[in-house]
Parts: structure tokens; C-alpha cells; sequence
């Protein structure tokens, strides 16, 4: 019954928002079209469609105001009204009672709030859709005090989340029977990813983890802090971590009258994030303004502060390889090669011609080229892309959502920053030196000495089973071959012959493996 009342508000809402009638104009057919002049006598809808999703999204809550945030990602079929409109969508959610959050402390922990904190503040700092954060004092058993934010869980969530799933998945379904475009838009995996995500936002021992993966990647760095995680007192519904001290990174003049370098803090910002992505595979995905401060303190001064790690992003290096490929090659203004990969990945039909391909990326990107970042929009580059890609048939890869927004997240904030910021020229010297470490030697002796072990234990091996293979092949051939293999014993020609043959076979597979990715960079 409460899924049948839910389904309801829904219908409810999409009505009084006039979406009925957006759906209805959307397939262009005369008769539909004159249904939905009538429906809509008697209703107000003058305003603009995208804002009037927008406002639909927000009156059925905060699971459907995530699932427009990461919908506004996906350009390739959204029009530019509605795709903006949609990125707008913020989580505006009151916080739920501190009595309520010092109960689910105290029942993860099995101890008093007062046992556990000097103090804690009952109002808390922030609060969002799955959870808000209070700060305290942490007494630790080494008889130092802490600082700490404390995460705590929204309670209920889990019951909210997997019923509007279920009719997210059941919309997904109708739009994708309804049009080829919702086809391309793959909608039940776009709604798969998004299960994915908000399950493992609600596990917050998988967040701490996060966390801790991203502090140890970014240790030598000395761009980015994440807060130290409090292990002892991590659950899946509370989670204790430092308590980090900035300004938030839109509070530019604060910034610049603290004597920050905004330049390069915008530079800083960019280095991070093709950091995370190409170096690591391992990425902070939501990477708004909301999430990110600098430090102000003298020992971290100019720095960036890294927080809620709910949403991160992983590439596994057939991606990597992939998209630093696709950088590369824009970088250069190699559009072929561009057009080349999207084929050689399978992106588009095998039978699309590579100069058709080649001139249509060419007429998307050239003329962003040597524009600073105040004149480029890189959304306006992705949009057009995906308007190109349309024509292409080029199938869009789920996996890729996150890095995407996060990649709009980083243009934001490029803008706010320094919007003389050249994106490409930043980013490209990065993307190269990445690219001749999975080509160069350092990566060919990466390699011979991860597969060392293997082939250490193989090659004592090969002699005898080279012996009993020629030995098998031989039987009937008269006693030529093993007389042959006797002498070549005597004079150990055919042990040095076979560990230096297994030597060069273990080298030749490497360098062909290398020349081959010299052949695709």
C-alpha cells in the first residue's frame, strides 16, 4: 500500500507540474499534441520546462533530487534548458533531531555520548539527504583531545531509497520502450549506477575506507588534506573522522585578502584532480563547492580540504589508457586519432567512416582552442559532443558518468577561481608525462619486475618440458633427434639455448605489448 500512496504522490506531482504535457509534445505527433492542449486547460504552466522538472524533482525528494544531479550529467539527449536546470538541483533537507542522532551513537557504540566526547554540539554543521554532521571533541585512550566531525546516518533511509528505486527502475523501463533516444540513454543502467552509489553512501565504514584510500594516494602530494578516520569509531551508521579547518573555496575575496594564490590554486585544482584520475584510478566524485575548503593554517597553508567521500569514482586501466588517449589527441588536435579510438573501443559501429567522424569532432573543437577558461565552457564542448555523437550512433558509457560530472565539477570551480585558466595547457604537460609512464621504461621494468615471480618459477622448467615435448614428436622418427639432443646435452648448448630463448620470448612479449601502445598513443 505505501508503494501504491507513493506511486500516487507521484502521478500528483507530475501533474500539477504539467509533465504530463512535456511528455505528450515530446513524440511531435498531431494528435498528442491536441491532447495536451486540452489537458492542460485550466492549468498554469508558464513556466519554462526545464524549471518546472526541476521543481517536480525537488517536491518528491531528496532521492529524486540525487537522481536529477547525476541525470543533468548526461548531455548526449537532454536539451541545454533542461540539462541546466537540472544541474541547479541542490539537496535542501532540515536536519533531523540531535536527540535523534546521539541515540544512534549511543546504541552504535554500546556507550554514552559524554563517555565517548568532552563535548558535542547538538546543533549540527551540516545536513544533507543521507546524513548530517556534528562536530565534537573526541577523548582518546592516549589521554589526548580531538577535534572530530561526526557523521551520522539519516535514520530510515534505507526503506525510503529502495522504494523509490523500485519506481525509478520501473520509469526507466517505459522510457526506454519508448524512443531509440531513451535506448542510447540506457536509463535502467543509469538507475543501476545510481542504486550503486546511494547503497554505498549509506554505509559509512565504506565511506571512512574511501577516505582513507584517497588520504594515502594524496600523502606525497602535498596539494590536498583528508581528514584522518577514527577506525575505533567507525560504523555503518556513524563514522568519526578529524575535523579539518578552511574556508570554503567559493569565498574567493576572503581567500585572496588571506594572501592565497588563486592562480594557482586553480592550477592546484586541476593537477588533483588528472592526479586521481589517470594516476590512481581512484577519484572524489563530487567534488562541489559544498566539499571543498583550503587551509588557512601556516604548516598546510594554501591547500586544499577534501570532504564527504560518499560518491568516489574508480577507472580500471583499460579506461585510463582510454581517455588519456581521447585527452591526448584533442590536446594535440589529432582528431583522427580521436575518431579512430571511438571505433577501436566499439563507442561507435564498426562501419563508421573515420574522416566522417574525424570532421564532425574537428567542427565541435576547434574553435574552443586557445580560449582562457572565461570563454570556454566545457559543458557547451561535452554538449555539442553528444549532439555529434547522436548522429554517430555512439553508445555512452555508464561507467564514465561520475568522471564526467566530476569533470563539470572542476570546470565550476576553474571559473570561480581564475576564469584566465587555460584548461588545456594545464592539463596537458600532465596527461603526456602520464602517457610516456605507460610507455616509456620505467613502465617496461614496472612490468618485467611484477612478472619476475612468474616467470622465475617457469623458466627452470622449460628444458625438461621442451625435452619431453621433442622427445613425444620424435617417437617413430628413428633415433637422429634424441642422438641430436644427447650431444647438445653433453656441450649444454640446448639448456643456454632454451633459458636464453625464454629470456628473449618473456622480453619479445613485453616489447610488442609496448610498441603497441606507442602505435596507439
Amino acid at each position: 500500500m505505501s508503494r501504491l500512496f507513493r506511486g500516487v504522490f507521484i502521478v500528483w506531482v507530475m501533474l500539477r507540474h504539467g509533465l504530463d504535457e512535456l511528455v505528450l509534445t515530446s513524440f511531435n505527433k498531431p494528435w498528442l499534441l491536441q491532447i495536451a492542449r486540452i489537458i492542460t486547460i485550466g492549468r498554469k504552466l508558464e513556466a519554462p520546462r526545464g524549471q518546472r522538472i526541476r521543481q517536480a524533482l525537488e517536491s518528491l525528494g531528496p532521492i529524486f533530487v540525487k537522481f536529477g544531479q547525476v541525470l543533468s550529467t548526461r548531455r548526449d539527449l537532454l536539451p541545454v534548458d533542461i540539462a541546466d536546470e537540472l544541474a541547479l538541483l541542490q539537496d535542501r533537507v532540515p536536519p533531523f533531531p540531535s536527540e535523534v542522532a546521539i541515540a544512534i551513537i549511543e546504541k552504535a557504540f554500546k556507550k554514552k555520548v559524554d563517555d565517548i566526547f568532552v563535548s558535542f554540539e547538538r546543533q549540527p554543521v551540516a545536513s544533507a539527504s543521507i546524513a548530517q554532521v556534528h562536530f565534537a571533541v573526541l577523548k582518546e585512550r592516549s589521554g589526548r583531545h580531538r577535534d572530530v566531525a561526526v557523521k551520522v546516518l539519516r535514520p530510515g533511509m534505507l526503506d525510503v531509497i529502495d522504494k523509490d528505486l523500485d519506481l525509478l527502475r520501473m520509469m526507466a523501463g517505459w522510457l526506454e520502450s519508448l524512443s531509440e533516444d531513451g535506448k542510447r540513454l540506457k536509463p535502467r543502467e543509469v538507475v543501476a549506477e545510481f542504486d550503486k552509489y546511494l547503497h554505498d553512501e549509506l554505509d559509512l565504514v565504506r565511506e571512512a575506507s574511501s577516505a582513507a584510500q584517497l588520504r594515502r594516494n594524496m600523502a606525497e602530494l602535498d596539494l590536498v588534506l583528508i581528514p584522518e578516520i577514527f577506525w575505533d569509531y567507525c560504523m555503518p551508521d556513524v563514522m568519526v573522522m578529524e575535523r579539518m579547518k578552511g574556508v570554503p573555496i567559493n569565498q574567493i575575496e576572503r581567500l585572496r585578502a588571506a594572501g592565497v594564490d588563486i592562480p594557482k590554486l586553480a592550477r592546484d585544482g586541476v593537477t588533483i584532480f588528472f592526479t586521481q584520475v589517470f594516476r590512481d584510478g581512484f577519484f572524489h566524485a563530487d567534488m562541489h563547492p559544498g566539499n571543498i575548503q583550503v587551509s588557512l593554517d601556516p604548516a598546510t597553508f594554501g591547500r586544499y580540504i577534501s570532504l564527504d567521500f560518499g560518491i568516489v569514482g574508480t577507472l580500471t586501466e583499460v579506461d585510463k589508457e582510454y581517455l588519456a588517449q581521447n585527452f591526448t589527441a584533442f590536446f594535440r588536435r589529432d582528431y583522427k586519432r580521436v575518431a579512430e579510438l571511438h571505433i577501436e573501443s566499439g563507442w561507435v559501429p564498426a562501419t563508421t567512416r573515420v574522416d566522417e567522424l574525424e570532421a564532425a569532432v574537428r567542427t565541435v573543437c576547434e574553435p574552443y582552442f586557445d580560449r582562457p577558461l572565461k570563454e570556454l565552457s566545457l559543458g557547451m564542448v561535452l554538449m555539442r559532443l553528444f549532439q555529434t555523437s547522436r548522429r554517430f550512433q555512439v553508445e555512452i558509457q555508464p561507467q564514465l558518468v561520475l568522471l564526467q560530472k566530476t569533470l563539470l565539477n572542476i570546470e565550476g570551480l576553474g571559473r570561480q577561481l581564475d576564469p584566465d585558466l587555460d584548461l588545456w595547457n594545464t592539463a596537458k604537460p600532465f596527461l603526456e608525462k602520464w602517457m610516456m609512464n605507460q610507455i616509456g621504461p620505467k613502465k617496461l621494468f614496472d612490468e618485467l619486475r611484477n612478472e619476475g615471480p612468474r616467470y622465475a618459477k617457469l623458466l627452470p622448467e622449460l628444458p625438461r618440458l621442451l625435452f619431453d615435448f621433442l622427445q613425444n614428436n620424435s617417437r617413430g622418427r628413428g633415433n637422429g633427434l634424441e642422438a641430436l639432443l644427447l650431444e647438445q646435452k653433453k656441450t649444454n648448448r640446448l639448456l643456454s639455448a632454451i633459458v636464453f630463448g625464454g629470456v628473449g620470448f618473456v622480453l619479445g612479449l613485453i616489447v610488442m605489448q609496448v610498441m603497441v601502445r606507442v602505435r596507439l598513443f
